[in-house]
């Protein structure tokens, strides 16, 4: 499975994404995240998504659906993105970095210390 939520502690979600990943594939962690947030306190966690062997954003999937974005993205607190320098760009503007009120930072596979640290301040 190309995206894979898991609750690490307290607030703190982690999304594992490789291959290319399919808006279907997002949808599902994204409902998974949702019942994170109802149950974290103040309804909000702190999300690390590690980009592991990944391949892109499936071309033929719906990307235009901001459903989620729109009902449950302040339910983002922060937001920290690992991966290739590669995706940097891309990743931001998918992630709606400069549009959302959550803090979001990129950093390279060499730096996930650094994202964890970063998301957990």
């Amino acid at each position: 499975m190309p995206a894979q939520l898991t609750h690490e502690h307290d607030d703190v979600y982690r999304l594992e994404v490789s291959g290319r990943l399919s808006s279907a594939e997002l949808d599902t962690a994204g409902r998974a995240l949702v019942e994170g947030m109802r149950s974290a306190a103040g309804g909000t966690v702190r999300l690390l998504v590690v980009l592991r062997d990944f391949d892109g954003w499936d071309p033929v999937s719906n990307w235009s659906n901001l459903t989620f974005y729109a009902r449950h993205g302040d339910g983002i607190g922060r937001l920290a993105l690992v991966g290739e320098e590669k995706w940097r760009d891309l990743s931001m503007m998918f992630s709606a970095a400069g549009l959302r009120k959550a803090a979001v930072e990129y950093f390279t596979q060499d730096a996930e210390d650094k994202a964890h640290e970063w998301l957990v301040q």
